[in-house]
């Protein structure tokens, strides 16, 4: 019989000794945004809400400029306005490459939502390839970049290079750490001095002391309701860079000539993007910590888990590797049953716009998909991993894990 009581305490020292460099990045992250803060006087004004056209949000002004301080880029572009995570990452790209542009993808396969936006495997209208972009991707060796084949790939017509530092999907890949990304973009600018590095930086903020812009990224785009948004933030997303590809991208998020001057901050949003910033570090911990959690618990049950409790994270997501359709469902079962939210519904696979595969996904969350609240996800595929991430507090984490594992049991 397992002992679960166990398997619990052995998972919870697992924890204590491997969350001291977290803690750390989360103490000097915590300080790097306050001094942002204090450098841009951010006042009660700042978070009112504008309406129409908001012309002179300074709120809004004032928080694009604490996210470029933070991230050490020439300019930033946070709005409320993008939708989700993928779509800051559309916005970036399709304001960037035109008609004849290469782009490579360095990093193998991209996340699912990533492949229609570029139109392949499966042909999408709107997409980078239907609108003449050139799309080469180079597969990743197990969990490691091929940087030959990315070097020998670029041609005079590459304009940039395509960097995804979570695993996504992948049930090989690893997570890209930040020496790792500035590797890529050292690289190849030593082929192609002038050649765009974009990073798809979704689920890894705050996670090192150093961001990808800091070694190499010209352009990077992520999510509000993932690390940064410290579950606060309602929705929204960033674009973070250099200052004449950000404002291409401004210009593909409104219109040529608008840009990034206009974009109501509506009701509360100010004040949520700013308090869920500077509660960004910390709540960012939690989510490391209960992702330790689940590998170390797991992996006593038998289970292969990418990254093991002691291994070195770059973002806050848990793989483990369940093998079955029917452990699939129950783990999922057990996190949406110890949700804030929609406790009561029970997860089922089913198909979801941006996906190949059925998905199974367990969010009961606060605000709708935010993956930096508890939450799992995975494709009804071979071999039946479960994409774990988040947690809001350590504590909910740990009862929510014990009991998908006692649901699962051991392999």
């Amino acid at each position: 019989m397992t002992d679960f009581k166990k398997i619990e305490e052995e998972a919870l020292l697992e924890v204590l000794h491997a969350a001291e460099s977290y803690e750390e990045a989360a103490l000097y992250n915590t300080e790097k945004v306050m001094q942002a803060f204090r450098k841009h006087m951010v006042s009660d004004f700042y978070l009112k809400p504008t309406t129409g056209y908001a012309y002179s949000d300074v709120g809004r002004e004032k928080l694009d400029e604490i996210y470029a301080d933070i991230f050490k880029t020439e300019a930033a572009l946070v709005r409320s306005q993008f939708v989700s995570g993928t779509h800051a990452l559309a916005v970036a790209l399709l304001g960037v490459l035109k008609a004849g542009d290469e782009v490579i993808a360095a990093t193998g396969a991209p996340y699912d939502t990533m492949q229609t936006i570029i139109g392949v495997p499966v042909k999408t209208p709107g997409s980078l390839t239907d609108l003449g972009v050139v799309y080469k991707e180079i597969p990743m060796i197990g969990s490691q970049i091929n940087l030959e084949k990315i070097t020998a790939a670029i041609t005079d017509k590459t304009k940039m290079i395509h960097i995804q530092r979570s695993c996504g999907y992948s049930s090989v890949r690893k997570t890209l750490r930040i020496e790792e990304i500035g590797t890529i973009c050292k690289a190849v600018k030593a082929i192609k001095p002038d050649i765009i590095c974009f990073v798809d930086n979704c689920y890894g903020e705050f996670i090192e002391k150093q961001e990808p812009t800091e070694v190499g990224a010209d352009l990077m785009a992520g999510s509000l309701i993932k690390n940064l948004g410290g579950g606060l933030a309602p929705t929204g997303g960033y674009i973070v860079g250099r200052k004449d590809l950000v404002e291409l991208a401004s210009y593909r998020l409104t219109a040529p000539g608008l840009g990034g001057e206009m974009g109501a901050t509506l009701g509360d949003t100010a004040r949520e993007l700013y308090q869920g910033l500077f509660l960004a570090p910390h709540i960012v911990l939690q989510a490391v910590k209960t992702a330790i959690f689940a590998s170390a618990v797991f992996s006593r049950l038998g289970y292969q888990v990418t990254p093991s409790a002691n291994d070195r994270r770059s973002d806050i997501i848990q793989t483990i590797r369940l093998e079955t359709k029917e452990r699939l469902c129950n783990f999922c079962i057990a996190i949406q049953k110890n949700s804030p939210v929609d406790a009561h519904v029970v997860p089922v696979p089913a198909i979801i716009p941006g996906y190949q595969d059925e998905i199974i996904m367990a969010a009961g969350t606060f605000v709708q998909g935010a993956s930096i609240e508890l939450s799992a996800d995975g494709p009804c595929r071979e071999p039946y991993n479960v994409y774990f991430q988040g947690g809001l507090t350590f504590e909910h984490g740990r009862i929510a894990i014990m009991s998908a594992a006692k649901m699962v049991g051991e392999k």
